[in-house]
């Protein structure tokens, strides 16, 4: 790839944007606690971590009748209060504004209605030009329809963007979808570059040449 056709930078959120880590665990397992099942495995919450709400209780809860009985649970539940387990990356917002104006933005996550919440309480309401949640879309990660949907809507080509991901969903969305992968903190995904810190964008993107 040429770095310099880069004109699309897209987020992922979970792993990405913030390290929620807590905030998932705490709510899944209020989730299993509440239907007296036991709190989640390493291997339960590696799923999670990756996969839409919905794929998630359905992976966690097998049964029907109490998958329905979780649905209801969960639309009862206030996320809000689980928001501040988030903990953002500290180079995310520096990075937005070295973006701007010369690149478009935009975040393609698994999340669904949690999004909007969770920008607003980190100050990021209006950051992006773009944000497509598992709402947005008829096929979620691995399906790389979110990353088709932000090139179509900028009139780009995979090669003018680049996608920031830490997970295997990510990898495959990015591959499916041709635009390549920046990934975060995941040395083993196939990648075009591996970062530790979101700081490390600012050289990729020769950022700082540009200043």
């Amino acid at each position: 790839m040429n770095i310099k056709d880069v004109k699309l930078v897209a987020f992922d959120c979970d792993g990405v944007m913030f390290d929620t880590t807590r905030s998932n665990k705490a709510y899944y397992n209020q989730l299993l606690d509440h239907f007296k099942q036991p709190a989640l495995t390493e291997e339960q919450f590696r799923f999670v971590h990756m996969h839409t709400v919905d794929d998630s209780l359905d992976y966690l809860f097998t049964d029907r009748d109490m998958r329905q009985q979780v649905e209801a649970v969960r639309k009862e539940m206030n996320y809000s209060s689980l928001i501040r387990h988030m903990e953002i990356e500290p180079f995310l917002k520096p990075l937005i504004n070295k973006l701007k104006p010369a690149y478009k933005t935009a975040v393609v996550t698994n999340r669904s209605d949690t999004m909007n919440g969770v920008l607003s309480e980190h100050g990021l309401e209006g950051s992006f030009d773009v944000v497509i949640s598992a709402l947005d879309v008829t096929h979620p990660k691995p399906h790389p329809e979110g990353l088709l949907k932000i090139l179509k809507r900028f009139d780009l080509q995979p090669r003018e963007a680049v996608y920031i991901g830490d997970s295997e969903l990510d990898e495959i969305s990015a591959r499916e979808s041709g635009i390549p992968l920046i990934a975060y903190g995941n040395p083993s995904l196939s990648a075009s570059f591996h970062i530790q810190s979101l700081k490390e964008v600012e050289g990729i993107l020769g950022l700082s040449d540009k200043l």
